[in-house]
């Protein structure tokens, strides 16, 4: 029974390791979220820190409300992509671990 528990603080403790690794990788990338096929794009770090917006010339002096919706929608694919990352990097970590069902991760 010792042994058991010891390897399970083992397990606890590269996950712990491994998470914390992760976290530093995810926040460190950069993603890109577009919209208006492209003529909007964002660029986004995966702490979720926009870093850049992209504004196609032919959109400048358009409709004020469909640039400001372009953007809004830029920004959203840009979240939505770094939480799509987020979730792919935390399956790989506990791949093989039960977790409880609707168990959040710390980030």
């Amino acid at each position: 029974m010792k042994n058991a528990l010891g390897n399970i603080m083992q397990q606890a403790q590269k996950m712990q390791e491994d998470m914390a690794k992760a976290k530093a990788e995810l926040e460190a990338m950069e993603i890109q979220g577009e919209s208006g096929g492209g003529l909007v794009s964002v660029l986004m770090t995966g702490k979720r820190e926009v870093r850049k917006v992209t504004i196609d010339d032919s959109l400048v002096g358009d409709d004020k409300d469909m640039l400001e919706d372009l953007v809004a929608a830029a920004i959203n694919d840009a979240v939505h992509k770094v939480n799509k990352l987020k979730e792919e990097k935390m399956s790989e970590l506990t791949a093989g671990i039960p977790m409880p069902p609707g168990f959040q991760m710390p980030f």
